[in-house]
């Protein structure tokens, strides 16, 4: 399976078109037809349904774009991190997975410090859940991983984050629980509920006990500012961490602590064993600085 072949194969994918990719790709139709046939061949699955004007992937064609994303991602890494190697000053890309928190100010203050000295190293940012986002880290395609959730110290090296996110709920001004204090459990029950997967698997159900079953989730998501967007819409109460979603006098949304407090810890990770960059290693040993203050 050549990185070459995976390259016409994703770009296929994303157009739906065969001749079309080939002309991106700077290569004869019947040359990438050949190949992604090829490459079927040698997977013993078929990876596109064809008609006479396009084609979609099958199951095994997803199954394979995400993986040849991964692979290719991983490739495109492993050679940048040796082309740094011959850089006589320290450069390079660190890739960092982070949880939505306004705790990542820890983030800013580590590139901050490092900006006059180490002008040449550049920081990616990427968001998803922890799930997604460990699995990408296990693979190699993050240095490090910014979670709210527990950790498993035996798969993974971490620093303890000095700050927790609180949790409560958004919600307009007018809403029918705009004029209470604070959140219980009994008052969420049958309202509607806009939160994210993660945590409508680990921390509603922690919070919520029994009544858990009688939460009426009427949307979930990954970014709690599109969750502000429907909730300013009315379309429901929008559970998230404090600070994330303006709530200042002049918005018409308001946050209302939950009662019992509920808060959520942070972690930096990376795993066991991990062979870094050298611009990774002095970013590492920025962040236990600021972290340890």
């Amino acid at each position: 399976m050549e990185l070459r072949v995976l390259k016409y194969f994703l770009e296929a994918a994303r157009l739906g078109n065969i001749t079309k990719a080939a002309e991106n790709l700077n290569v004869t139709q019947p040359t990438m037809s050949r190949q992604i046939k090829d490459l079927e061949w040698e997977l013993g699955e078929k990876l596109f349904e064809r008609t006479n004007y396009a084609i979609r992937l099958t199951a095994a064609g997803e199954l394979l774009r995400e993986r040849a994303e991964d692979i290719l991602s991983m490739a495109d890494k492993t050679l940048l991190d040796f082309k740094v190697l011959k850089e006589d000053e320290i450069t390079g890309d660190i890739s960092i997975a982070c949880a939505e928190s306004k705790n990542i100010s820890f983030l800013a203050s580590s590139i901050n410090a490092l900006k006059t000295a180490h002008p040449k190293i550049r920081y990616h940012l990427y968001a998803g859940d922890s799930e997604r986002v460990l699995e990408k880290l296990d693979k190699g395609l993050f240095d490090f991983a910014v979670i709210v959730e527990n950790v498993d110290l035996k798969k993974y090296n971490c620093l303890t984050v000095h700050a927790v996110d609180k949790w409560g709920l958004v919600m307009r001004r007018d809403a029918e629980l705009s004029d209470l204090d604070f959140i219980e459990p009994k008052d969420l029950i049958d309202k509607p509920i806009m939160i994210s997967r993660q945590a409508l698997a680990a921390d509603l159900p922690k919070w919520m006990g029994d009544d858990i079953s009688r939460v009426n989730v009427v949307a979930t998501l990954d970014l709690s500012f599109n969750g502000s967007v429907l909730a300013r819409e009315g379309t429901g109460y929008l559970l998230t961490f404090e600070g994330l979603v303006d709530t200042s006098a002049e918005s018409p949304l308001c946050f209302k602590p939950l009662k019992p407090e509920l808060t959520t810890a942070m972690y930096v990770v990376w795993r066991r064993g991990q062979q870094f960059t050298k611009a990774a290693e002095i970013f590492l040993e920025e962040m236990r600085k600021v972290v340890d203050k």
